[in-house]
């Protein structure tokens, strides 16, 4: 039996993975951390450094600003984390990535399996599209209350795409101050905020006469409960080393 110590587990997200784990006989919340302790079905106090269970993975969809004390906190204890909250700053992004050296550190941009399949698809095609004159553009579509825009599956999208080509391609956020013809250099990257949009994305390569489109909307947040808790599962008994859902769909 995994066992899991949920970092935000009385948010939004915390809460869907409970509901997740409850259902799987193959993991278990030994702690919870948050800072509102309401009571769960398992422990919960407020702060990481409080905690004293002994469990296997860290899943971690708490505020950004908790973030790099938790990485420390993981690393400290050789236990490795997944990761999942999102606006994460570059420094936090390096911290990870150096602290992956130590212990197993999983990060995706988006956790639905979906998703990570749609970039698979795109990395092995998407030469075969713009060597035959397909433009790429990248339209993402969020609830009103998202903060961060584009949203970073846009951009873990566009570079799925870059890394299936010889010749990267630029991203373009604006186009409003310009005036010309569209260069064949770019991938185009527009969001879309307003009411209560869970996440869409939508990969478009536009060619004369045809358009292909790669679309993946998500209806639930729990898409990505889901797979954080297949994250962790994957994660346990890994050595240091960076890791993401693509090792999860192999």
């Amino acid at each position: 039996m995994v066992r899991m110590i949920l970092h935000g587990c009385n948010g939004r997200m915390g809460k869907m993975i409970a509901d997740i784990v409850r259902e799987d006989n193959g993991i278990e919340i030994a702690e919870g951390v948050d800072i509102n302790t309401a009571a769960a079905d398992f422990p919960v106090v407020d702060s990481i450094d409080k905690v004293s269970t002994d469990a296997d993975v860290v899943v971690d969809f708490g505020n950004a600003s908790a973030v790099d004390g938790v990485i420390r906190w993981c690393v400290s204890h050789k236990i490795p984390l997944v990761e999942c909250t999102t606006g994460l700053s570059d420094e936090t992004l390096e911290l990870i990535k150096k602290s992956s050296e130590t212990v197993a550190m999983f990060k995706s941009a988006n956790m639905s399996l979906g998703i990570n399949l749609i970039s698979k698809i795109l990395k092995e095609n998407a030469a075969k599209l713009t060597e035959a004159g397909f433009d790429v553009e990248i339209v993402e579509k969020h609830h009103r209350t998202k903060l961060d825009a584009p949203s970073g599956t846009a951009l873990a999208l566009a570079d799925a795409v870059n890394d299936g080509l010889d010749k990267k391609k630029d991203y373009v956020f604006d186009r409003s101050k310009r005036r010309m013809v569209r260069p064949d250099t770019e991938i185009g990257i527009s969001a879309v905020r307003g009411g209560s949009i869970v996440g869409d994305h939508d990969v478009i390569f536009a060619g004369r006469d045809e358009v292909i489109t790669f679309s993946h909307s998500a209806y639930s947040r729990a898409v990505f409960a889901k797979g954080a808790v297949e994250a962790a599962k994957y994660i346990v008994g890994k050595g240091p080393g960076m890791f993401d859902m693509s090792d999860v769909i192999g």
